[in-house]
């Protein structure tokens, strides 16, 4: 599954934070800040080892970390649940799906590791997340 780039509600604030810097210095080059984008947006719900998200990128684990991080403002991990926290969100709009499931699907280990990132980023549990989203008026 991939995420649609419409979620709002991110780690790190508005979509345009998420805009990598290109010819930032230290950073990825154009074209490995397009591969690492694209590899990140198709297996962002499934376990990702940062040895395999640098060779995406034809880099050692240590350089990719820190060529990343200058790129996007936020290291490979946080990036990773950012992505997984948007689609989450999305997913909690449909209410017929379980808070297990949607964690699942998401990317996390389980129902508890999702609600525990979920509150820490986001400052909501999933539930109210889900409320929110239902009924938009009434939670903010």
């Amino acid at each position: 599954m991939r995420r649609d780039d419409e979620c709002p509600g991110r780690v790190s604030g508005p979509d345009a934070t998420r805009q990598p810097l290109l010819n930032v210095k230290g950073g990825l080059s154009a074209r490995s800040t397009r591969k690492a984008q694209e590899f990140l947006n198709e297996n962002f719900s499934r376990k990702l080892a940062l040895a395999e998200m640098a060779a995406v990128c034809g880099l050692s684990p240590y350089h990719f970390v820190r060529a990343f991080s200058r790129t996007f403002g936020m290291p490979p991990h946080q990036y990773v649940l950012d992505l997984r926290l948007d689609f989450a969100e999305k997913l909690l709009a449909d209410s017929r799906m379980s808070i297990a499931d949607i964690a699942h699907l998401s990317g996390f280990s389980s129902q508890s590791h999702f609600t525990t990132v979920m509150k820490k980023y986001r400052h909501v549990t999933p539930m109210q997340a889900r409320l929110r989203k239902a009924n938009p008026r009434s939670g903010q």
